[in-house]
């Protein structure tokens, strides 16, 4: 029997024994592993191209100072990505949170099989020679991959689809950080998922599968792991409250940084010159600022184990600073203000990465500077260990608009619960600073910008998302201006509507002729060439026209003052398109919530 035959029979015995509510649980269950395992490999692959690199310079460490080996890989790391994607993948390889935001939004959820592995190749090469950007984005732009084609592999409905979707990006970033509940909370806040009993459990399921996955593989070795000793006092809620404004400063500045940069180099035409400006860029800065070598979590980890801001700098041209307290508060400012703008050099000039990790790395560096200059300038003493995780909370809320997926994400990874409280004033003042200034995440705001955004508010998205082009009616005989009641007469034999747009020459919209007003006079062929058609027209006001790329918002307003059932759609230059029908539109919005809906 052939493998189609057998696939076949198989997905008929699901239909007639299997509900889709179970199906889903158990295709959550292989999406999760197989995120995992998505997981594992790129983080060993990452860690074992990256020691054959330091290898070939001889090489250990990413701080050795004049090591010039750190001038040439980011570019040579930039370079292969660049070849892989246009001479291997043929294409636009399409990575990244904002793609699988796109997919969920326009594409019901379906995206390309070649990003199962495709951006797991790429993220290896920029990463593993020294690009500044974080394997979150790639990994959970991976999983989602892995669970938009196992849903459509095993057929699954559309709304299937998109959750499995979901739960591939839960298990990615469950996998990477151990953490299923930052995993969940990941899909919920920056994939805007909403949170019912048929979307909790198969994510949590994803979550949990995944996070075991990577533990049976990898113990322990997650990004970094910390065990809080210190406990949460009273007297550091005023400290908290002001390391969620400088986090919010910090997160602003990443990015309207990332903005600068990645505008600057997509107005360069060529990718050669991309490459060679930002390979050249992002080896002096790490030459300078060895942190800034790859996601630059080694650092992070420094600082967590109590080791001073000097660890930064030891072997870097700056080691004859060591042991100057503010000179090392300088190099922590300086690594604050040029990790956002080395994440998007690396992105700008053809690397592939995310911003997860950089923005966790930019609030650990916040965190721990502001407990410094705090004890520096005699003030109570504050844990730096403790800031520099909650700060990692606070900067992830700001740029990325996950303030639940950050305190979480952190209480995870410290094994419990102590600094709940300062995670939750912090994200929460940080949130609070940075939303009358960026609506929307990182990810999203490109998207919302093109209309292309699906949120939490379906009713809002409906509206935003429906193309009124798909629901232009055309089927309506037109006449010319210039024309005589024979000419209606004419039109009315050759149409089933009881509308007839007037045009002009170029067909530009001028006035509409209804039958019911022209009912009397039509058999009256004595008149049918007296009678002039600009006689018989009703003209219109602008609130009963819609210009074709104006916003379904506006025309729900226009029939709703209007109280009209049809409205004539007119392009930018006015010339005549079709009609839009109340029926139509308003069965589009009920098509839509329904779809999107996850109940």
């Amino acid at each position: 029997m052939k493998y189609a035959e057998v696939y076949k029979k198989l997905h008929i015995w699901r239909l007639h024994h299997i509900t889709e509510q179970s199906y889903l649980l158990f295709l959550s269950v292989v999406t999760g592993l197989l995120s995992g395992v998505a997981a594992v490999i790129l983080k060993t692959l990452v860690h074992w191209v990256g020691q054959q690199v330091m290898a070939f310079g001889n090489t250990h460490s990413f701080t050795g100072g004049g090591n010039m080996l750190i001038f040439v890989t980011p570019f040579i790391g930039i370079l292969l990505t660049i070849l892989f994607v246009k001479y291997i993948i043929k294409g636009n390889i399409g990575h990244g949170i904002p793609n699988v935001l796109l997919a969920i939004s326009r594409k019901r959820g379906q995206l390309p099989s070649h990003n199962m592995y495709t951006s797991l190749v790429a993220s290896t090469l920029t990463v593993a020679f020294g690009g500044s950007v974080g394997l979150e984005a790639p990994i959970a732009s991976t999983g989602s991959a892995i669970g938009s084609n196992v849903g459509r592999f095993f057929h699954v409905s559309h709304r299937g689809v998109r959750l499995l979707l979901g739960c591939g990006a839960a298990g990615a970033i469950a996998g990477i950080f151990h953490a299923p509940l930052a995993g969940v909370l990941f899909t919920v806040e920056v994939l805007m998922f909403d949170m019912t009993m048929t979307t909790a459990v198969p994510l949590l399921i994803s979550a949990l599968s995944a996070s075991t996955v990577a533990y049976f593989f990898m113990g322990n070795d997650v990004q970094f792991a910390f065990h809080v000793t210190e406990d949460f006092t009273l007297h550091q809620i005023p400290y908290l409250m002001l390391l969620g404004i400088f986090c919010a400063m910090s997160s602003l500045y990443f990015l309207r940084s990332c903005d600068i940069v990645e505008a600057w180099f997509a107005k360069r035409q060529k990718w050669i010159t991309k490459c060679l400006v930002g390979g050249l860029a992002l080896g002096i800065m790490i030459f300078l600022f060895p942190p800034l070598y790859g996601e630059g979590y080694w650092a992070i980890t420094e600082l967590l184990n109590g080791n001073n801001s000097d660890s930064l700098f030891a072997n870097s041209i700056f080691s004859t600073f060591q042991g100057n307290a503010w000179i090392g508060l300088l190099i922590l400012l300086a690594l604050i203000l040029l990790k956002p703008i080395a994440t998007a050099t690396t992105i700008g000039s053809g690397g592939v990465g995310g911003t997860f990790g950089p923005s966790l790395i930019v609030g650990g560096l916040s965190g721990y500077f502001i407990a410094n200059l705090c004890n520096q300038l005699g003030l109570p003493p504050q844990s730096t260990a403790n800031f520099a995780l909650v700060g990692m909370a606070g900067v992830m809320t700001g740029v990325m608009h996950a303030p639940f997926m950050g305190v979480f994400l952190i209480a995870e990874i410290t094994g419990g619960y102590a600094l709940m409280i300062p995670l939750l004033i912090t994200a929460t003042v940080t949130y609070v600073c940075v939303q009358p200034f960026e609506k929307h995440s990182i990810y999203a705001r490109k998207l919302a910008k093109k209309g292309d955004l699906m949120t939490h508010n379906k009713d809002a998205s409906a509206w935003h998302l429906i193309d009124l082009r798909k629901l232009l009616e055309t089927n309506f005989a037109t006449v010319d201006i210039n024309g005589t009641l024979r000419d209606i007469v004419e039109a009315i034999k050759h149409s089933k509507r009881n509308l007839f747009p007037v045009l002009d020459a170029d067909g530009k919209f001028l006035g509409l002729i209804v039958m019911d007003d022209i009912r009397d006079i039509i058999f009256d062929t004595e008149q049918y060439d007296t009678i002039k058609v600009k006689e018989l027209m009703m003209t219109f006001s602008d609130s009963d026209i819609v210009h074709v790329n104006e916003d379904a918002n506006s025309v729900v307003s226009k029939f709703q003052l209007s109280n009209r059932y049809n409205l004539i759609v007119v392009d930018e230059d006015g010339k005549y398109l079709g009609f839009l029908s109340r029926a139509n539109t308003f069965s589009a919005y009920r098509r839509f919530i329904s779809q999107s809906s996850e109940e």
